[in-house]
């Protein structure tokens, strides 16, 4: 199986939600890829290891070529109160 290298997809921008939960962690979830979640304390170290994930999960070849085929688009995230 041939690995993607880091240089194959420099620059190539993953979308991540991140959310404090109640008991003040920050969950991070990159939707690209299945099951490619992590948690920190901070924001900061929330995205420090979803980057480790998304690094993890690149070493899978459907995910390597989900990776090349992914075109990042317009994105927003909205609220809604009920």
């Amino acid at each position: 199986m041939k690995k993607i290298s880091l240089k194959d997809i420099s620059n190539k921008q993953f979308p991540v939600f991140l959310e404090k939960d109640e008991d003040g962690v920050y969950v991070v979830e990159c939707p690209v890829f299945s099951g490619c979640y992590s948690q920190g304390k901070t924001i900061d170290q929330a995205l420090k290891k979803i980057k480790e994930v998304i690094q993890l999960c690149l070493e899978e070849k459907d995910n390597q070529d989900r990776a090349r085929l992914y075109i990042p688009g317009e994105m927003s995230l909205h609220t809604v109160s009920i």
